[in-house]
């Protein structure tokens, strides 16, 4: 459905080249290098190559949360109140670009010491690349697409080429990291030195991000209406629902990119006995479909519309996930079951970034305050707690079942951690995606959006928000 047949805002109707979406996509690719690593193998270098219990790193991640959620309001409001010549959101992608690349490299700098020291080294550099440097990046990046056009389609083509592009940070920082890590010694120096390449290239994407990608959404009643109070603006965020909506879809999404990325390297090495080539392969494969899943939803897009695509995708999801269940022990059904759920995965991935936009035009409608960088803001909150918790969920679980933590990579677990791994992967995302069935099944703003663009439209004409 096109949901810009009904008259709109001018700014609605900014029609954006392949050329913008793919510089913009660039912005994702470059996150992704580094926040792939994040949620996927940093675990597994904090446990098998810098020896630090399991136990540990989950209580790192969790309490980082808590840093990472304020950071994130913080940062929303910041943006809010930037001026300069590239607008609001534009410039925090080129003045972040440097200490994001070497906040990354810190990561895996950790020092052979007491086990105190390497908690509060791992906490410092863990929230100075995620609560700090990640967050001026990433909120400002988000954001962007909604000061870029006000067409709802157009949104979703910017989250579509957004989601297409990102798995490429991620296959680089999964598929290729360890096998070049392997090549440049199977160390914690080639942790090292790869993250120094991810790094640089994150630099060189940004750059192309900041270059092409434009703030061209100016709204004249938006601009003449007083400064809004911290306590209103909050008020209007947290009584738009579909803020929620997309909130809890957002934490969702991550958490389950957390969870399949970051046990699924236990699983290949300790289930399989394959630490390197396996897991690569089984992201490549999987990320690939999602890929190509990604850049079929523009077709499915116009069909059916968002909601409707997305939870179909996830039903078939839920049910690829269901599939390994038949025989967790084969490397067959594994690769089946990552084909199914990435497909299903696909439609839903492609479009929520495209969700938060449309959210940011409803709570306008809603409580005439219009604040993209807050609800981007708020959303990126629940996104961090998602992979947050989940982390914490999946570290928790293995060192309770006495999971053994070893700088070498090569011991041998015990039955119960073993059991543990197994059972992780298979039920943690079967309850991630059942999260998600729900809230799309009571989302009903693809149904609305198009009433409340032509409000917006009569209250513009009258100088009103």
């Amino acid at each position: 459905m096109n949901q810009t047949t009904l008259k709109s805002p001018p700014e609605a109707s900014g029609k954006l080249g392949w050329g913008v979406r793919f510089a913009y996509g660039c912005g994702d690719t470059a996150c992704n290098l580094v926040f792939g690593m994040m949620s996927t193998i940093l675990t597994l270098f904090y446990t098998d190559y810098a020896g630090i219990p399991a136990a540990t790193v989950g209580l790192v991640m969790l309490l980082s949360r808590v840093f990472d959620g304020v950071s994130d309001m913080i940062m929303g409001v910041v943006v809010e109140h930037t001026h300069s010549k590239w607008g609001k959101s534009r410039p925090w992608l080129l003045w972040m670009s440097v200490p994001f690349a070497i906040s990354a490299v810190l990561l895996f700098t950790v020092p052979h010491t007491t086990a105190f020291l390497q908690f509060l080294y791992i906490f410092v550099t863990y929230n100075f690349c995620t609560t700090v440097c990640y967050t001026a990046i990433n909120l400002p990046y988000g954001s962007l697409s909604a000061m870029m056009t006000r067409d709802s389609d157009e949104r979703a083509y910017l989250s579509i080429v957004r989601m297409g592009l990102s798995p490429f940070g991620r296959i680089l920082a999964v598929t290729v990291s360890l096998p070049l890590i392997q090549f440049f010694g199977n160390d914690q120096a080639a942790w090292i030195k790869t993250m120094s390449i991810w790094g640089v290239l994150a630099v060189i994407l940004l750059v192309i991000n900041f270059a092409f990608c434009k703030e061209t959404v100016q709204i004249e009643a938006v601009k003449k209406q007083a400064k809004i109070p911290l306590g209103k603006s909050l008020k209007a965020l947290v009584t738009n629902r579909y803020f929620w909506a997309v909130l809890i879809l957002w934490a969702m999404q991550n958490g389950l990119f957390t969870f399949t990325g970051t046990i699924l390297p236990y699983y290949c090495r300790y289930i399989f006995n394959d630490d390197t080539w396996l897991y690569s392969t089984l992201y490549l494969v999987e990320t690939l479909v999602l890929v190509a899943g990604t850049f079929c939803s523009p077709f499915l897009l116009k069909r059916f519309g968002k909601r409707n695509m997305s939870l179909a995708g996830a039903i078939l999801a839920f049910i690829g996930q269901l599939v390994f269940f038949l025989n967790p022990y084969s490397v067959q059904w594994l690769f089946f079951s990552c084909i199914v759920r990435a497909i299903g995965l696909a439609p839903f991935n492609s479009v929520v970034f495209g969700m938060l936009g449309d959210a940011v035009e409803y709570g306008q409608w809603k409580t005439h305050v219009r604040q993209e960088s807050m609800v981007f803001a708020g959303g990126s909150v629940g996104s961090k707690i998602g992979a947050g918790l989940t982390s914490f969920a999946i570290t928790s679980l293995l060192g309770l079942a006495g999971f053994i933590s070893s700088t070498t990579g090569g011991t041998v677990q015990p039955d119960s951690a073993l059991d543990m791994i197994v059972n992780v992967y298979k039920f943690g995302p079967l309850v991630i995606w059942a999260v998600i069935i729900v809230v799309l099944a009571l989302y009903q703003l693809d149904k609305n959006y198009d009433k409340i663009m032509q409000d917006l439209a009569e209250r513009e004409a009258r100088g009103e928000v």
